[in-house]
């Protein structure tokens, strides 16, 4: 290679590499001062003994899912790995407790002020459960969060595999619990005294394996159970995007089901819906429409179900849970958005609570769940579009959630720290493409080249 054509490349790959060094340079320094002036975490906000919240109409129970048996995501990334917290009326903390893997549903003990039922997940080691493999305890408590004290209702050990941990038990009598069995594709009477199983309706009575996941390992993923005041249950296949209305003589009711497999304007891998009856304006369902990141309701009409309302915002992502209140509030629970918050008939927000992926909530002295809230129509609620608060433009957020697959941005929020946002996302991977492109133009420029021969010859490249 002629001497002056040898230095102009040198020159250029000089350059690249100022180049590549400044933008590295640049990208962890962003990270760095967000990661140093990012909010105490939540656990450290309990801590600390201050308020974590804004005043509120009342106690605001929440359960929070966790990453990671207890200990491993906080110590990487310094989140709790899993919470059911109590904030009083005043935004202080009444109740706090970490000690399992995760939490799921929270309802109110009937006849009781302060006191709740939940579902909660306990990892044990293989030698604890006696088992070839690690296991799971999932566990249903009930707590007084004014005073602490907590009774186990009933408990069931399970194997380590996903899709195990049970999201949702209610209160079916004064003996017995129903079951939203996300393992089994099932939901299930228990007599909690005998441990007997009364009752159990299996999907696959109503449902082709051929629906929904993958079958057997996460087919349904019965995410909720809801008993109606007319015997009937409501449950939530999430894999099948639908909510099922079951008549424990006779099944499925298919004229009662809202929501169709993969027609995603309707619903996609809801979660948590709540029935809302004749007496308040229903029949109507508010449901967390997880996949389309908004909260929606559909009312009965002549058989039907049509859509009477919607909230989401410029934040929303994932929402798990939305409960009507009695004066025509929803509070909902927004999981990888990291919040709680509470919207107004107009759709403004007057309440949040900032909690790494949040499951439910619940706002006590309310009713459980949406049982006392007003249905859309009838108390003239106004939807509210993510749209509203960009000014209806588009946006860098915006784009990249229409470029990138739902999952993935799902996956992301499960594993990234609380501290990082959007933006830092961004500057994330833009890094690590950087990283990755420079790695390979060295590679690219090394003198030696490798040739596939027999012997193996390595030579000094012209």
């Amino acid at each position: 290679m002629p001497r002056s054509r040898f230095s102009s490349v040198l020159d250029a790959r000089r350059a690249l590499r100022v180049a590549f060094a400044l933008v590295v340079l640049v990208a962890v320094g962003v990270l760095a001062v967000s990661y140093v002036t990012a909010p105490p975490t939540f656990p450290e906000r309990v801590d600390s003994g201050q308020p974590v919240a804004e005043p509120a109409n009342g106690t605001t129970v929440v359960a929070t899912q966790g990453l990671g048996r207890k200990g491993w995501h906080q110590s990487v990334v310094g989140d709790s790995p899993g919470e059911l917290v109590a904030v009083a009326s005043d935004g202080s903390v009444a109740y706090y407790d970490d000690q399992y893997q995760s939490y799921w549903d929270v309802d109110p003990v009937e006849g009781t002020e302060s006191t709740v039922m939940y579902a909660a997940a306990e990892f044990v080691p293989a030698d604890e459960c006696h088992a070839s493999t690690s296991c799971y305890r999932n566990r249903i408590l009930e707590t007084n969060v004014s005073t602490g004290e907590t009774e186990e209702v009933y408990s069931y050990l399970v194997r380590n595999e996903p899709s195990i941990r049970w999201h949702d038990v209610d209160r079916y009598d004064e003996d017995s619990l129903v079951v939203a069995d996300i393992a089994e594709d099932r939901a299930f009477v228990v007599n909690t005294t005998s441990g007997i199983v009364e009752w159990q309706w299996d999907a696959q009575s109503d449902f082709s394996t051929e629906s929904g996941g993958e079958f057997p390992t996460d087919w349904t993923h019965i995410n909720d159970v809801e008993v109606l005041d007319d015997g009937r249950l409501m449950l939530s296949l999430r894999n099948q995007d639908r909510v099922v209305f079951v008549d424990p003589e006779q099944g499925v009711q298919k004229d009662w089901t809202l929501g169709e497999e993969d027609n995603y304007d309707i619903l996609y891998e809801q979660h948590n819906p709540d029935y809302i009856p004749e007496s308040e304006g229903g029949p109507a369902i508010v449901v967390a429409d997880s996949h389309n990141n908004r909260v929606v309701e559909y009312q009965r009409v002549d058989g039907e179900w049509e859509q009477s309302w919607q909230y989401g915002d410029a934040v929303l992502q994932w929402p798990r849970d939305g409960d009507r209140l009695p004066n025509g509030h929803t509070l909902i629970t927004d999981s990888n958005g990291d919040r709680i918050i509470e919207v107004d008939e107009s759709g403004n927000v007057v309440w949040k609570l900032d909690v790494n992926l949040p499951y439910e909530a619940e706002r006590l002295g309310t009713g459980d769940e949406s049982t006392g809230g007003p249905s859309a129509v009838s108390a003239d609620l106004q939807s509210h579009e993510a749209e509203q608060n960009s000014g209806g433009g588009l946006s860098l957020r915006s784009i990249a959630y229409a470029i990138v697959p739902g999952e993935i941005i799902l996956g992301l929020g499960f594993v990234l720290p609380s501290w990082m946002g959007f933006t830092e996302a961004l500057v994330l991977f833009g890094l690590l493409g950087v990283v990755g492109l420079w790695a390979v133009l060295e590679l690219y420029w090394l003198p030696w080249s490798v040739g596939v021969s027999n012997p193996l010859r390595i030579r000094r490249k012209d």
